[in-house]
């Protein structure tokens, strides 16, 4: 039998939070979805001004990086023609994103959910999903 650790809905609520007061601070407005250790949604924000297309972009990064236990941005660097991982991306229906903005939440060293952000460039992704989770973490104790 085994025992599976994921986020809750408060928990999610907190990662949108604080991904949504760096997307405010940057003036960039965020598309921010949260899933489980699965994969599966949880949460999502799609903040005024949100792309349209950000918003399966976003849950695909946060899909990618709680399935799979990795930073999108991680898949970057090796889904390139002649790397082994080359069209990882088409992989699961598509869903496997390599766009940086996608992070594993992990908690005690385990990998509890994702965070996946999207609407601004690569790294302004990166940085609001990182705000996320260093909020969530502040709150949890």
């Amino acid at each position: 039998m085994l025992t599976v650790n994921r986020l809750d809905l408060a928990d999610a609520r907190l990662l949108i939070e604080g991904a949504a007061e760096k997307a405010r601070e940057i003036g960039v407005p965020m598309c921010i979805a949260i899933t489980d250790e699965s994969g599966n949604l949880i949460a999502f924000e799609r903040m005024d001004g949100g792309k349209i297309t950000s918003v399966t972009i976003a849950q695909d990064k946060s899909f990618t990086a709680s399935a799979a236990k990795k930073a999108t941005h991680d898949y970057n660097a090796v889904n390139v023609p002649g790397k082994l991982a080359f069209g990882i991306h088409t992989e699961v229906g598509g869903r496997i994103s390599s766009v940086g903005g996608g992070l594993p939440v992990i908690v005690d060293g385990e990998v509890v959910g994702g965070i996946g952000l999207s609407s601004g460039t690569p790294q302004q992704d990166m940085d609001c999903a990182q705000a996320g989770i260093d909020y969530f973490e502040s709150k949890r104790g």
